[in-house]
C-alpha cells in the first residue's frame, strides 16, 4: 500500500487486499474536511448502478462519529 506520507507507512494491511503499489489517502477526523470529504465520497458512490447502499450509509455514519469526534476533540487544517 502507497502512502501519499510518509509517516503513515506504519498503517498497514495484514490480509494483503490492497496491492503493494496501489495508492491509499486516510483521512482522520482531526482533518477539518474529513466528514465533508466522506460524503462526498458517499454521494459519488450514488452515480453508479451497483453502489453498495450498506457501504454509502456506513461512510454517513462514520462521517457523524467524525463530527461529533470533532466537536469533542477539535480540528486543524490538514498539514504534511
Amino acid at each position: 500500500m502507497k502512502h501519499a506520507r510518509e509517516d503513515y507507512n506504519r498503517i498497514q494491511d495484514p490480509a494483503g487486499k490492497i496491492g503493494e503499489d496501489e495508492p491509499v489517502f486516510l483521512l482522520r477526523a482531526r482533518d477539518i474536511s474529513a466528514p465533508d470529504v466522506v460524503i462526498a465520497w458517499a454521494t459519488e458512490q450514488l452515480k453508479y448502478p451497483n453502489a453498495d447502499m450498506r457501504l454509502v450509509e456506513l461512510a454517513h455514519k462514520h462521517a457523524q462519529e467524525m463530527r461529533n469526534w470533532q466537536n469533542k476533540n477539535g480540528v486543524k487544517v490538514a498539514d504534511l
